[in-house]
């Protein structure tokens, strides 16, 4: 349970697609100052684009590295661990929700860049000290990811480097959407975020962004007929569905194929007598970041191997 909690801090950044969210939009104005709408409605002024930025999350560190405003990070939060370059930063917490405010006031940054994993209390914490914080809204779609991608652009002053970034990554997904045009049949998928009890494992349930990506790769997620973001499904449940596809989004923790095969009662299972078990890099799904095209790529090749020759 405790390594579904820790995995459920980083899923959770990327939230069900029910939720509503502000869209970040910029505002003219007729002086040097940057203007724009945050995730939470609120109006945010910079001086000019911030020189000094803490990211209180894994996917906001991941964008302002691709649109080359990696170097103005001063600190991260603990799980921030991409890319590698990233890790050499100063640490301010946030491991199970918690952050070090005496060590981002040291920091002294003109900007800290949240999501909405920050509670409003820890944004008007920070706000107390006279810190500038700004909220990237989660995406539920990717149209949603280009938007954060050009609004951290123009709070950083690298606008051109993000749209550049915006233009490669649709390409990218339309490259898959077209791939995949001919495709009629969607195997049945399961998801697996936690197997600590075989017998009720965690997935991911409807209208997550998981569950959106498993659709646009040409898969039906069996998880979408449960309630919830991060359900249980019973075993029987389970093996009433019979997936076809197994995409094992634990396998950071160790799980293995090997290891599904050997649990009581799922040798049955048409995913494990086809060996259709699969290991998958769970933060290229579960991150609101660039690489969520390299999730959809990778669950794309999974689920149609043949389309991708």
């Amino acid at each position: 349970m405790k390594r579904f909690l820790f995995a459920l801090l980083t899923i959770v950044l990327v939230l069900s697609a029910c939720a509503p969210a502000a869209t970040p939009v910029p505002t003219a104005t007729s002086d040097p100052a940057i203007t724009l709408t945050d995730g939470l409605g609120r109006q945010v002024i910079l001086a000019a684009p911030a020189q000094k930025i803490i990211s209180l999350a894994p996917s906001n560190t991941e964008i302002l590295y691709a649109i080359g405003a990696g170097g103005a990070m001063i600190g991260r939060d603990d799980l921030s661990d991409y890319p590698e370059e990233a890790k050499n930063l100063p640490s301010v917490g946030g491991n199970m929700g918690s952050y070090n405010l005496e060590e981002i006031a040291k920091l002294q940054p003109d900007l800290v860049l949240a999501s909405e994993l920050n509670t409003p209390e820890q944004i008007k914490s920070l706000e107390d000290l006279k810190i500038t914080v700004f909220v990237l809204t989660n995406p539920t779609k990717f149209e949603g990811l280009y938007q954060n991608l050009e609004t951290t652009g123009i709070l950083t002053g690298h606008q051109s480097e993000a749209a550049k970034l915006s233009a490669d990554l649709q390409a990218r997904q339309k490259a898959v959407t077209d791939a995949l045009a001919g495709i009629s049949d969607r195997p049945k998928v399961f998801y697996e975020l936690d197997a600590s009890d075989p017998a009720k494992p965690y997935t991911v349930g409807p209208n997550t962004f998981i569950d959106i990506l498993i659709s646009m790769a040409g898969g039906a997620n069996i998880g979408a007929n449960l309630k919830g973001d991060y359900p249980q499904i019973s075993q029987e449940e389970l093996l009433s569905q019979d997936p076809d596809i197994i995409l094992l989004g634990d396998a950071a923790y160790g799980t293995t194929p090997e290891q599904v095969a050997t649990r009581p009662g799922w040798s049955v299972i048409k995913a494990v007598k086809a060996n259709q078990v699969f290991a998958v890099d769970d933060n290229l799904v579960s991150r609101p970041g660039p690489r969520l095209i390299d999730g959809l790529e990778s669950l794309a090749k999974a689920i149609h191997p043949e389309a991708f020759k």
